[in-house]
């Protein structure tokens, strides 16, 4: 009943920017902390930056200064927005948000995307 739905993944060249989006929708009371991970196959899956309710960041230290997130709570949408890219940060990139939902009532849960590709080209 909840979804989070993913946009904004390509191709782009070193140096260049992106800028993803995910916005949850269904059957939500609230939302807490959103945030983005990546995983490059055969390794795990690491948290890049993530953004509480109130607007607090928190940001892997390998996109320090290149990556800002950002959420709209009216739209439940976060926003990383992704500058100076390297090869190495090509991954799959998947949103992750803390929903309570109304229905089953007041039922916490942590919920994934489905994935969105980031290539880098050097």
């Amino acid at each position: 009943q909840v979804q989070l739905v993913e946009s904004g993944g390509g191709l782009v060249q070193a140096g260049g920017s992106l800028r993803l989006s995910c916005a949850a929708s269904g059957s939500i009371s609230s939302i807490g902390a959103m945030g983005w991970y990546r995983q490059v196959l055969g390794k795990q899956r690491e948290l890049v930056a993530q953004i509480t309710l109130g607007g607090i960041t928190n940001y892997a230290d390998s996109v320090k200064g290149r990556f800002t997130i950002s959420r709209d709570n009216a739209k439940n949408t976060v926003y990383p927005q992704m500058n100076s890219l390297k090869p190495e940060d090509a991954a799959v990139y998947y949103c992750n948000a803390g929903i309570t939902t109304v229905v089953p009532s007041r039922f916490w849960r942590e919920y994934w995307g489905q994935g969105t590709q980031v290539t880098v080209s050097s």
